[in-house]
């Protein structure tokens, strides 16, 4: 098995290769909205650096959203792309469950309420715990809420950029980001049971149904 998994949807660029043991090969550009520019030679220099083609890959894993509207966009424009021109199947990883990942890999915790900022005074809330694969599994859905509501549906330790904004006392995770090894890990459990999806189903999940309107309202990030 070969995974390439793939993460531009926090406004960071990172991409990973792992096989059914170890990580193969990681990258991260951690420079803000640069994703357009390094996804693409970055990728070229994992194939170049481990002598595989694309062709050689089992499946392309991607970060699905919620996040950045442009750079979950560019996740699933560059996934998509090459999962149909070489024929592979595709695992959709949400940055919520990537971003609790990444707080059991960075500081151990086994569950996690994951906040991610929104812009427009909202936040993409879910909580997750670890299961006995070690990898962090859904205890509700995810939403889009606006401060107030979702300070109520809180579970468990906050992490990530939305944390200080619902409990400004909460605060020693909210620099916490998901990457690539995030979406690998999570993703590499799929692969080997064959949940994925064709390319055409590799869709982006804004949870904001107008978010292409709204642009404009969401400011600088």
């Amino acid at each position: 098995m070969k995974l390439l998994a793939l993460e531009t949807a926090n406004e960071q660029c990172s991409v990973s290769i792992v096989d059914e043991t170890q990580e193969l090969f990681f990258q991260l550009d951690a420079r803000a909205k640069a994703q357009t520019q390094t996804i693409l030679p970055m990728i070229d220099q994992a194939f170049t650096q481990l002598g595989l083609s694309a062709s050689e890959l089992t499946a392309i894993a991607f970060s699905r959203g919620p996040g950045s509207f442009s750079g979950v966009r560019i996740n699933a424009a560059v996934t998509q792309a090459l999962a149909w021109a070489n024929d592979l199947p595709v695992v959709p990883v949400s940055s919520l469950q990537a971003l609790a990942q990444a707080a059991y890999r960075v500081a151990g915790l086994t569950a996690v309420t994951a906040v991610l900022d929104a812009r427009m005074k909202e936040v993409y809330i879910a909580s997750f715990e670890l299961d006995s694969q070690g990898v962090m599994q859904a205890v509700d859905e995810e939403q889009l809420l606006n401060y107030d509501d979702a300070s109520q549906v809180v579970k468990f330790e906050l992490v990530g950029s939305g944390s200080a904004l619902i409990k400004p006392e909460q605060i020693q995770y909210k620099d916490l980001s998901a990457t690539a090894q995030d979406i690998a890990t999570i993703a590499r459990a799929d692969v080997e049971q064959k949940k994925w999806v064709s390319a055409e189903q590799a869709l982006p999940v804004y949870l904001r149904d107008n978010a292409w309107k709204k642009i404009p309202e969401q400011g600088k990030s």
